[in-house]
């Protein structure tokens, strides 16, 4: 970096010429904070994990503030060692996080019941009566069937909720005083009727009669969050939300907030898939793919979420639960393994080496099947999850065989859905980005994604940050924007022009080896249930 280079970036954050961007992941809080050109500037981060207390999935509020706190303040540090000067005010912020679960709080803001997450399939009963009676596909980890089954399990704290929030709309509030939420992540509480931006009011009423005839005088529609787009206002960081963020005082009130958002619209920002035609594949302890439509479905599909992006557009969006989590687990194994040799390697250069074996495994897997079910799996109708590894006698068994097994597990849940959404839809998709820490090993994951799916799949350096930048990219939308210039506009001219990005064919040869296997990774599903079911 030149002299000038760097003495401008300076100029910009003492200037609050920044835009700031959290997004607290499944495993990882991350902060980006980025300068008039999107470019990242500094990043902080702070490592959590979800705990699984009375058989459901969820997180403390203490560990978000904790998580946040430590997050902004390895930030601040980190602006303090490359340029010399503290961060004390940004231009804009925002906030994401990951999608869906139940916040439910009383009149008091406190909350009634333990934060349930999207990773949570107790649902069961509600998404059935629900995708039935609003005629829309409703997941299990969506709000609206966490709160419709706490009102058909009758649960004490059901009469006494005055907000329902996800986990972006919680902090974003905190931050606030606002009880909003971006259209997308709102998307994933309760459906959105994309002529008018808000939630379907028709489904609405309908929901409160179901709650009725349940024994719950409930009217969701006054508990949701406001539903703001992409480039409406969201409130301002108020002085007691400045200290939430950095309790040391350094970092100044009344920066501008844009909408809270999950992190699929978030990925959608970060790869730049906002455009009919267009999608992205997120990949980490979860897996989904996102693919923004032309017209609406014909019908609706147990397989397929509709959402929307940060900018209301309507989205096919396939959600597995389970992602790479095993792999990093297997990953994991084989590190020790080395360390008990005496060879200490990084894990960046474990999973490097064990995903370019891969490429050099039999095409089809080998015979072998992996099932990477760490928790339930609505898609192929799983309550709960065992991993497991199949193997028959012959099976060929060797290192790059055994890690293309687990890749192509890592993928065969999302390509079940996305047969439905390009076979029997016939939804145009002109190619795929991907990003996430699967897609980190250069060609490896990449290509076997484009097998997957048969389309061109392209990475690059620009989604590095994931999310966070994408939240703070909106954030800098909000307050850089041209008079009525739209989000899809924003990003192609003022993001990503000249945005470099490499792009993988389909291999033939991948594609027929990826349908072997998914052949008998359906075969195989029975065994997979019989494991849940008796151990």
């Amino acid at each position: 970096m030149t002299t000038d280079a760097r003495g401008q970036i300076i100029e910009d954050i003492v200037g609050a010429r920044t835009a700031l961007g959290i997004e607290l992941g499944s495993t990882r809080i991350k902060a980006v904070l980025i300068g008039p050109d999107h470019t990242p500037l500094a990043v902080g981060s702070h490592d959590w994990e979800n705990q699984f207390v009375d058989r459901l999935w969820t997180y403390s509020l203490k560990a978000v503030w904790s998580g946040i706190q430590q997050c902004y303040a390895a930030l601040a540090a980190d602006v303090q060692g490359r340029y010399g000067v503290a961060l004390s005010s940004v231009g804009a912020l925002g906030v994401s996080a990951m999608m869906h679960g139940y916040l439910a709080f009383d009149g008091d803001g406190e909350l009634l019941t333990p934060f349930r997450t999207w990773r949570n399939t107790n649902t069961g009963a509600a998404i059935e009566r629900l995708s039935v009676e609003l005629g829309a596909n409703i997941p299990h980890r969506w709000s609206a069937a966490h709160l419709y089954q706490a009102v058909l399990d009758r649960e004490e704290h059901v009469p006494r909720i005055a907000q329902l929030s996800t986990l972006a709309g919680y902090v974003h509030s905190q931050l606030t005083d606002q009880h909003a939420i971006g259209v997308g992540d709102a998307s994933g509480m309760f459906p959105i009727d994309v002529t008018t931006g808000g939630y379907d009011e028709a489904k609405l009423a309908r929901f409160d009669q179901l709650a009725a005839e349940a024994g719950a005088d409930l009217h969701l529609g006054d508990l949701l969050p406001v539903v703001k787009l992409a480039g409406d206002p969201a409130g301002e960081l108020t002085e007691a939300g400045a200290r939430l963020l950095d309790p040391t005082g350094t970092l100044a009130a009344g920066a501008p907030l844009c909408p809270p958002e999950g992190d699929a619209g978030t990925g959608m920002v970060a790869t730049n898939s906002v455009a009919p035609r267009t999608g992205n594949v997120s990949a980490g302890t979860s897996i989904f793919a996102m693919v923004v439509l032309e017209h609406e479905l014909s019908r609706a599909h147990r397989e397929l979420d509709l959402v929307t992006t940060p900018g209301g557009d309507l989205v096919a969006m396939v959600h597995c639960n389970n992602g790479a989590s095993e792999i990093n687990a297997w990953v994991g194994l084989f590190a020790e393994f080395a360390r008990a040799l005496g060879v200490e390697a990084d894990s960046g250069r474990v999973f490097e080496t064990l995903f370019r074996a891969a490429l050099n495994g039999a095409p089809d897997g080998g015979g072998i099947v992996s099932f990477n079910y760490l928790s339930g799996e609505p898609i192929t109708e799983l309550e709960e999850g065992r991993p497991l590894l199949l193997r028959s006698p012959d099976s060929r068994f060797d290192l790059g065989t055994f890690m293309r097994a687990h890749l192509f597990a890592s993928l065969a849940t999302l390509r079940i859905g996305m047969d439905v959404l390009l076979q029997e839809e016939g939804v145009g998709l002109d190619h795929m980005f991907a990003h996430g820490g699967l897609f980190k090993t250069k060609g490896v994951a990449q290509g076997f994604l484009a097998a997957a799916i048969d389309t061109p799949v392209s990475v690059g350096d620009v989604a590095a940050e994931g999310g966070a930048w994408g939240i703070a990219v909106l954030a800098a939308y909000l307050v850089r924007k041209d008079e009525g210039q739209g989000l899809a506009d924003y990003l192609e001219h003022q993001v990503f022009a000249g945005a470099s990005l490499e792009t993988v064919e389909p291999d033939p040869v991948d594609v027929a080896g990826f349908a072997t296997y998914m052949e008998r990774f359906v075969a195989a599903l029975p065994v997979e249930r019989a494991a849940t079911e008796h151990s």
